[in-house]
């Protein structure tokens, strides 16, 4: 399943740059901001917003960008953060967003928090925005049912929600669970995952379009690295679409 992992990480370097910017780009002056993206979706045929739909949601979708392994009780980990995906059909988008340029890759740049409660269990939240109108906030609920050790991994099973804002013509969210294990190495985390991602996009005021429901295949992995600052890095495919996050932080 993660066959050619080392060559999408090579490829992230430059997705999570360029994520990286537009996280900066968030304190910049309005000016600066983009078009807004799909503000004229009367424009798509049905099958063209399902297209949209699909390549939005496995964007949208929950990224825990986190170990499987439970902080515990005390446990906390708080960071800024930057996610990047590429944009498969651009000339669609285009025709989504009122005819404007749109770019290759989308941006966003926020802040994810997870918080460590008894039986190790921990709450997963973040924030993402992008410097054009995309926002995407989220949560999630995670347990590790296997601890781990010092020769165990940790195993845990998360379920989360995701909603798109800032989309004025679309409301959409995601439900999701996942699987993941991580295993300690020294200051090194790695970890992997898989897991099914429920979307439901909704067209407001939008005449000819209806909803669109379906569910996404979702695999992920990434590494932690604890160097006093927290470091983390992950790959995410869901659906068809990609996304490379990258966060800094501090973890206890």
């Amino acid at each position: 399943m993660y066959s050619g992992f080392t060559r999408k990480m090579t490829a992230a370097r430059v997705a999570v740059a360029l994520a990286a910017v537009g996280g900066c780009g968030l304190a910049a002056a309005p000016a600066m901001a983009a078009s807004d993206y799909a503000n004229t979706l009367q424009a798509l045929q049905q099958q063209e917003f399902r297209e949209l739909s699909k390549e939005l949601g496995g964007a949208v979708a929950f990224k825990g960008v986190v170990p499987a392994e439970g902080l515990g009780v005390l446990g906390f980990d708080i960071s800024a953060s930057a996610t990047g995906f590429k944009l498969k059909d651009r000339s669609l988008w285009s025709r989504a967003s009122n005819g404007s340029k749109v770019d290759q890759y989308v941006a966003m740049g926020g802040i994810r928090a997870h918080k460590g409660l008894p039986n190790n269990i921990d709450l997963d939240a973040f924030y993402n925005k992008a410097t054009n109108n995309i926002g995407v906030w989220g949560a999630g609920v995670r347990w590790a049912f296997i601890e781990g050790s010092t020769v165990m991994p940790a195993v845990a099973i998360r379920g989360s929600y995701s909603a798109l804002s800032g989309v004025d013509q679309l409301k959409m969210n995601t439900t999701g669970v996942d699987l993941s294990i991580s295993k300690g190495i020294l200051m090194f985390t790695p970890y992997a995952g898989v897991g099914k991602v429920w979307v439901r996009s909704t067209p407001k005021d939008v005449p000819g379009l209806k909803r669109e429901s379906f569910s996404l295949n979702r695999a992920f992995a990434g590494v932690n690295i604890n160097l006093g600052i927290n470091l983390a890095a992950e790959v995410d495919r869901t659906g068809d679409t990609t996304s490379y996050s990258v966060k800094a932080g501090i973890r206890f």
